[in-house]
């Protein structure tokens, strides 16, 4: 098939390229600024931006499905609108120009953190309803966006949502924010963890339900794509066991990660740097949901995620390998 995917350049867009490239696929790739990690595959490279309709259309032209990955992930807020405009406005883009060059099938990816995470003591599923006013920006632009595409649905378009948890492992050229914190941790670049954690899922395995849905996803259905629920102290225990080197294991108390934001945030800003947790970080690892259900991706899409820890150590071999650490 012809197959044209945004955010090429991200995490899952470069391993998702690479997959479809060995089934044999042609593959075209937008991309907006960065090119790492897509430059030195068999990829029609195409520049563009979602929040332009006009170019999209060369992406879109001829092609039978479109992976529209493309987002701007934040845990810092909104302050500029471009994560609403990216991850909504965007996304409406992309399905615009997808009916009018009448693509087949729009697979699209979403988030967890568009379903309401509240109530933690039931599972969560495809049901839950997606995140209103109470959700941080980036949960509410993610929910936007799936909420455009269920629309388009309704208007007859054959098109689904897979929502991945905390995607982590190889490739990841860029690193993601998931890959920075193992390569910080592995440098004992992060003094303390706080309580909590996050469900962790393989970047290989959520790209191989991407590929199936292409044939078995239904049209108008979410799926859902978790892996495993560990505490940060077992992810720096993980990394630990398979790097040979002492991992961060100390866990404060939340509220004194808490007292702490004014000053990370003051540092980050006078050092330029990304800081090391945000408010919205704190409450992710704290009150995301533990019981994430994936059987439905588990039923329809042959979805069977790889425990943690092998992830950790193939992602660590790549990291070395691609000289992220030493």
């Amino acid at each position: 098939m012809k197959i044209a995917v945004t955010g090429a350049s991200g995490h899952v867009g470069v391993n998702l390229c690479k997959s479809l490239l060995d089934q044999g696929h042609q593959v075209k790739a937008l991309t907006h600024h960065n090119i790492q990690g897509i430059n030195k595959i068999p990829v029609q490279i195409v520049h563009g931006d979602v929040l332009d309709k006009n170019s999209l259309r060369p992406l879109l032209e001829d092609v039978e499905v479109v992976f529209h990955l493309a987002a701007k992930i934040s845990i810092t807020g909104d302050r500029n609108g471009m994560v609403q405009r990216i991850n909504a406005e965007g996304t409406r883009n992309v399905l615009s120009a997808a009916v009018d060059l009448r693509v087949k099938r729009f697979i699209h990816f979403s988030s967890i953190h568009a379903f309401q995470q509240h109530p933690q003591h039931l599972p969560l599923d495809e049901t839950r309803p997606l995140v209103e006013l109470e959700g941080f920006a980036y949960d509410r632009s993610k929910a936007a966006g799936e909420r455009a595409v269920m629309d388009a649905v309704k208007n007859g378009f054959d098109a689904l949502v897979l929502s991945p948890t905390a995607i982590i492992g190889p490739a990841d050229p860029e690193p993601s924010l998931i890959g920075t914190a193992v390569v910080d941790i592995y440098n004992h670049k992060i003094p303390s963890l706080v309580p909590g954690g996050y469900d962790w899922v393989d970047v290989r395995d959520v790209v191989g339900a991407a590929i199936t849905a292409i044939e078995k996803g239904r049209t108008g259905e979410k799926y859902l794509l978790s892996g495993h629920w560990h505490s940060l102290q077992e992810f720096s225990g993980l990394i630990q066991l398979h790097s040979g080197r002492k991992t961060v294991s100390t866990v404060l108390p939340i509220w004194i990660a808490r007292f702490g934001l004014p000053f990370i945030t003051l540092y980050s800003q006078f050092s330029g740097t990304k800081p090391l947790y945000t408010s919205e970080s704190l409450t992710i690892i704290t009150e995301g949901n533990r019981m994430i259900s994936n059987v439905k991706a588990r039923n329809e899409l042959n979805f069977n995620p790889r425990p943690l820890t092998d992830t950790i150590n193939d992602f660590l071999i790549w990291l070395k390998a691609n000289a992220y650490i030493q």
